[in-house]
């Protein structure tokens, strides 16, 4: 949790930073913020999660060996996937933005972060499933210690190079965005090091470790089902991002504020859910049912009632976020009418994405994906019929609550009356 708070705490000084270099700056990031955080939950959740769940099972049956196989397998995925990832991102990123309603200054700032930040998603991918190995094996603590020094580097190398401190050139936007590619980096270099050492209960023998099918359908099988989800978390914020673009400049800025607090709440369900990925795993490698089931309930418990508290003093007190960003008295409104409507419902927002993490512990998670899908119809038939109707925009920002709610309920119900297995 401390790990991941201090992610997050990356992230806000980075939107600090943002917010200095001004509201076109702001604008451009809430065009681009979307595909840096679908990259991170991608690599770091979804097949992360896949990885975890493979390792954590092999281990709950005995198999030392296949974890340590899995382990090199997971590298391949996560070197091919950031491969793509910048490809795609730099072939086609300006039209994506440009697509959301980005124009002028403002498509020029985003364009301008999405060029650096995406040249490093070798790094982020690897991070991240390197870290999601050795969580698989239960060690919380060195990917913690990692993420928590990354986040540290972050912050100093991209406030050096994008606003210009000491004898560092201002670089702007791409600054900015250095200092995640510089972080990630040597996180990597970190993480690959600590499994090719003996400290690591899972080893990475390269060249020992021949590729098979059967394990890449092991890790797939799971993880690439759960990257339906956060393309469906993505694409349901690209809706409400063109729909509230259609408002100008100073509503977009708004509303990238707030769903920047929504972005950051998924490291703290993030943090509890990946703690139940070994503990649901290993448990149901070593078939025990019950037990798996225990440790899915408490985690969504406790990620509801940590994120319905912070949902609840961002609602009734909007500017303990916002000011920390801009002290524009528009943009400061709409942020506020968004966390009115919105953090009521972000209990059940954490709800579901723990029961999600739980899931892929399992390897059964087709029915928080289906909830997924659920919210993502509710936002986009939803908006399509304000949208035909000239809604004011309180009204999107009533319906991305409306999602949430559905996301959560959905999940409970598929959850429980998921197929586990029988106890052994």
């Amino acid at each position: 949790m401390g790990a991941m708070l201090a992610t997050a705490l990356a992230a806000i000084a980075e939107t600090t930073y943002v917010g200095k270099l001004g509201v076109a700056s702001l604008a451009g990031m809430a065009l681009v913020f979307p595909m840096v955080m679908l990259q991170l939950m991608l690599s770091g959740g979804a097949m992360g999660g896949g990885v975890s769940s493979a390792v954590s099972r092999a281990l709950g049956a005995g198999g030392g060996a296949r974890a340590n196989a899995l382990a090199v397998h997971a590298m391949w995925i996560g070197l091919s996937a950031g491969v793509l990832y910048t490809t795609l991102m730099l072939a086609f990123g300006p039209a994506v933005f440009a697509l959301l309603g980005g124009r002028d200054e403002a498509l020029a700032q985003a364009i301008a972060y999405s060029n650096v930040a995406f040249v490093g998603s070798i790094g982020v991918w690897l991070m991240n499933t390197f870290a999601s190995v050795i969580r698989g094996a239960g060690n919380m603590r060195v990917p913690s210690a990692t993420f928590l020094v990354v986040s540290v580097l972050q912050v100093l190398v991209g406030g050096a190079l994008g606003l210009g401190w000491g004898p560092f050139p201002r670089l702007g936007m791409a600054g900015v965005a250095a200092g995640q590619v510089v972080a990630y980096a040597l996180g990597t270099l970190y993480l690959y090091a600590y499994l090719g050492s003996n400290r690591s209960r899972v080893r990475l023998s390269i060249r020992a470790t021949p590729l098979r099918r059967a394990l890449l359908r092991d890790i797939l099988k799971v993880g690439a089902l759960a990257c339906i989800s956060p393309l469906q978390t993505v694409l349901t914020i690209l809706i409400l991002t063109r729909l509230v673009a259609h408002f100008g400049t100073t509503a977009l800025a708004g509303y990238g504020i707030g769903t920047r607090l929504e972005f950051l709440l998924i490291p703290i369900g993030f943090a509890i859910g990946v703690a139940s990925v070994p503990l649901v795993g290993m448990a149901m490698g070593a078939g025990r049912i019950a037990r798996a089931r225990r440790a899915t309930w408490v985690a969504a418990a406790l990620a509801s009632a940590l994120l319905g508290a912070l949902g609840l003093a961002v609602a009734v007190a909007p500017d303990l976020w916002t000011r920390l960003f801009t002290q524009n008295p528009e943009v400061l409104g709409s942020a506020a009418v968004y966390f009115h409507w919105a953090g009521p419902c972000y209990g059940l927002f954490g709800l579901g994405l723990c029961l999600y993490f739980s899931a892929l512990g399992a390897g059964k998670v087709g029915g928080p994906v289906l909830a997924g899908t659920l919210r993502l119809v509710v936002i986009a038939l939803g908006g399509w019929a304000l949208a035909a109707t000239n809604a004011p925009a309180w009204t999107i920002f009533a319906l991305i609550a409306l999602g949430m709610a559905a996301y959560g309920v959905a999940s409970v119900i598929a959850v429980r009356y998921a197929n586990w297995g029988s106890e052994r």
